[in-house]
């Protein structure tokens, strides 16, 4: 009798969890159509359009294949115990699986993998799902690149639906434009550490793909789209053309200004275009990311990952070159340059540093001691080339390496008000630290170039900066500030490469939060 009423029991308990899980999936539904509508309502030139039940090729001119690009996997916490992480990836294309070879010992892996699969051309969307693994003796581990939610609050993997008529996907990772409801990471771009994990041991890793279709033209809108929306030819490449004059082609307008959705009440999936081609945006003044790069700008860098949804920092870095004496060139090094992104990727701004790689990164010639009064001619010959009114002023800080500048480092003023321009001393940056190792060196350089950076990002210091050039007082009034842990503050200045995010109490402060990144463009935005 006492079984039967446990399996009785049981059986309650059971049927309550699914009828709360089923009600708690239906009123996130139902608050999503609703916030969708209620964004459709307030964008102006926007486009509904429904998507009809056919049988119908999706595409008469080719046989329909989708692709998923892993462009590039970052690891943004301790993988693997017993050394660097082996990576691979397990992509999912309907009922398809692919796996990639396994990249090993590599914290970042740089090199393209692809999978393409034959898919229906009658069935409007695909179905796919992205792991990252760890390779590992025994049992291999699946590393974080989910948010979680509602319903799974462990999950780790992604999972997408790729929509073949507008070459869109929705999911764990999509476009939405209100900034209360947007995809944090971006499109694109799988963040482990959107689940809030970031301080803790959660393989939280990064993900940079990408999911296209084959394409007649090969302008990478889909057939359907240009038939029944566009209007346009779907056996001519339609790519840089600008009908409505607003300073960005047709294919950016297309990739960024879609919404998708699925109905559930109708059972139809729908598109909106809130960027459309053919109608005139304001994009010289949208900037919805908030983060100083107008809609045409974030166009421009475009081939070095901008997204107008997610914010952005470029940053130029120029070098000094090395010595006649031996003096070591002052070079912020590969390991720097990753612990400086690494920490901003986690926070979901994407920071870029130009080295080269996108028209700066000069070599500046050897001074062993640059007065602080000639940074600014440095500043108009190698980051402003002369120029008065170069579009780099409003899209890149400057932050150089020098030797010898009198301090660690410091901002340094402009004729022209730009806040964006910052110094690190390679002299005095090796002087205050010795280094019993690589990685402290990197350390120490990322620390000071970052508390530089947070000084054109605004962030404003609760006491943690004080320095009374006194071991005993500077330690007295820094202890009081233990719970700000943040390059800012100079008692982590050299071992840190973080900002604080305000949740240690008394004395702390949230920088993350508190950032301004429109604040180094100084009279440029006015």
């Amino acid at each position: 009798m006492k079984i039967k009423q446990k399996i009785l029991l049981l059986t309650i308990v059971c049927f309550l969890l699914i009828s709360v899980n089923v009600s708690a999936l239906k009123i996130s539904i139902d608050s999503t159509q609703n916030e969708t509508k209620r964004l459709i309502n307030s964008i102006d030139n926007g486009l509904l359009v429904i998507s009809n039940k056919d049988d119908k090729n999706i595409d008469p001119l080719v046989d329909l294949e989708v692709t998923v690009t892993i462009k590039e996997i970052r690891a943004l916490d301790k993988i693997n115990i017993l050394g660097k992480p082996d990576f691979y990836v397990k992509v999912f294309i309907n009922d398809e699986v692919f796996k990639s070879k396994t990249w090993r010992n590599q914290k970042y892996v740089n090199e393209s993998w692809s999978a393409t699969a034959d898919v229906n051309d009658t069935i409007e969307n695909v179905s796919i799902k992205i792991q990252l693994w760890d390779k590992y003796p025994l049992l291999d581990k699946l590393c974080d690149l989910s948010e979680n939610n509602e319903i799974f609050r462990a999950k780790r993997d992604v999972e997408l639906e790729y929509n073949l008529k507008t070459g869109h996907w929705t999911g764990d990772d999509f476009i939405y434009p209100d900034s209360a409801w947007t995809d944090f990471s971006g499109y694109g771009r799988l963040n482990g550490c959107d689940d809030n994990s970031m301080y803790q041991r959660d393989r939280d890793c990064l993900v940079l793909f990408d999911i296209t279709q084959n394409d007649y033209d090969g302008d990478g809108i889909p057939y359907w789209t240009e038939v029944n929306v566009y209007g346009t030819d779907p056996e001519v490449d339609d790519t840089g053309r600008d009908d409505d004059n607003d300073g960005v082609p047709i294919e950016w307008e297309h990739k960024w200004g879609n919404l998708i959705w699925y109905n559930w009440h109708q059972g139809t999936y729908e598109f909106y275009w809130f960027y459309h081609p053919f109608e005139a945006e304001d994009h010289e003044h949208l900037d919805p990311d908030n983060d100083g790069l107008n809609n045409i700008e974030e166009y421009l860098m475009s081939e070095w990952g901008t997204d107008p949804f997610r914010r952005d920092i470029f940053v130029e870095l120029d070098q000094m070159e090395a010595g006649p004496n031996g003096e070591p060139a002052s070079y912020l090094g590969e390991g720097a340059k990753d612990m400086l992104r690494d920490a901003f990727d986690k926070q979901n701004i994407f920071l870029h540093i130009d080295d080269g790689c996108m028209g700066g990164g000069e070599w500046i010639p050897f001074d062993e001691d640059l007065d602080r009064d000639e940074l600014p001619q440095i500043y108009q010959d190698y980051f402003l080339h002369g120029g008065k009114n170069n579009w780099r002023r409003g899209v890149f800080h400057y932050g150089i390496v020098i030797y010898w500048g009198g301090y660690a480092g410091f901002v340094f003023d402009t004729e022209d008000s730009y806040w964006g321009a910052f110094q690190i001393s390679s002299k005095r940056v090796d002087d205050k630290h010795k280094f019993p190792g690589e990685k402290r060196r990197d350390t120490a350089y990322a620390s000071v170039y970052m508390h530089e950076l947070g000084h054109t990002l605004n962030i404003y210091i609760p006491g943690g900066h004080q320095q009374f050039n006194s071991f005993i007082l500077d330690w007295i009034y820094w202890t009081k500030f233990l719970a700000y842990k943040s390059c800012m503050n100079y008692g982590y200045t050299y071992r840190l490469v973080d900002y604080s995010d305000g949740s240690r109490g008394r004395n702390d402060h949230d920088d993350w939060s508190n950032l301004d990144l429109k604040s180094f463009q100084g009279a440029w935005a006015d």
